[in-house]
């Protein structure tokens, strides 16, 4: 029986073998991180911006329907000072938290029931792609009969859109594990519910969290146009902003608010889903750290 010392020592040898698996990477400054993430997205923003502005300069449209960068922009500054901005900004990313929570309930117990259940799959498996595939502004008409102009409209229609494509990302996931992890885990005594926690939900982890960005990307789109159609009393939206804009003829502020719209769904989609989306990777070994 080998003695304590050798095997420590062969333990040793052991980790040395296992570094040269494991690719090399000078660590950066955090300085030099940021620049190597930040300069492609502002080489972007300033094509776009220059694009914009030689179809202004090429008069294919009157500055008052089409108006330049610099006064969108400077519009967009003036709203981002003022109290009924972010006032707005609130109640919309508070119906977008609500919604978007209630979705992942929803679709997370509808996509692991139909995952576990043959005949689930056969009965609701292509009405969850059908679901998904409707168009949100297909469903305001039928929320305002049941629900009149109310939160609850919007409410409906936002679960409606998310809901089916974070069930079918949690089914896509377990239907793409590995059998052989199946059979590791039963070998290793997982059966049951303890199977599901420790082997089939982890490996199915990377098709869930797509689902729940689809999920999101529905809930955001089906709650803008929910508030473009369900205007509520003393709820002043982005939305209802947009809408105000476009009733006044306002085209820079009607520009700055959709640029709102679409800086908060970047924000959300690179900061909150892509953080997690890299941890989950580097966890795996696919990022290196």
């Amino acid at each position: 029986m080998p003695s304590a010392e050798l095997v420590q020592e062969l333990d040793q040898e052991i980790v040395g073998l296992d570094q040269l698996e494991i690719p090399r990477r000078e660590r950066r400054p955090w300085t030099g991180r940021v620049w190597d993430a930040a300069w492609p997205k502002l080489a972007a923003v300033l094509l776009v911006l220059l694009g914009w502005q030689l179809v202004v300069w090429s008069g294919w449209k009157p500055t008052y329907v089409l108006p330049p960068p610099s006064e969108v922009l400077g519009t967009l500054f003036d709203e981002v000072g003022t109290v009924s901005f972010w006032k707005a900004v609130g109640i919309t990313m508070r119906r977008a938290a609500i919604g978007f929570a209630a979705a992942v309930v929803v679709g997370t117990v509808v996509g692991l029931a139909v995952a576990q259940s043959s005949i689930l799959r056969r009965a609701a498996g292509s009405l969850i792609t059908g679901l998904q595939s409707m168009p949100s502004i297909v469903w305001f008409p039928f929320a305002i009969l049941l629900f009149q102009i109310s939160e609850a409209a919007i409410f409906f229609v936002v679960v409606l859109g998310a809901a089916p494509a974070v069930a079918n990302g949690l089914i896509s996931g377990i239907d793409h594990i590995e059998p052989i992890l199946l059979r590791a885990g039963k070998m290793l005594g997982a059966k049951g519910p303890t199977a599901w926690r420790h082997v089939v939900l982890p490996a199915a982890l990377p098709g869930y969290l797509a689902g729940l960005k689809q999920g999101w990307a529905f809930a955001w789109r089906s709650l803008m146009a929910g508030e473009l159609l369900v205007i509520i009393a003393a709820q002043p939206s982005i939305g209802v902003r947009l809408t105000f804009a476009r009733e006044l003829a306002d085209a820079a502020r009607l520009q700055a608010m959709m640029i709102v719209v679409l800086v908060i769904g970047i924000i959300i989609d690179g900061l909150f889903f892509g953080t997690i989306e890299r941890t989950v990777r580097r966890n795996r070994g696919l990022l290196l750290p």
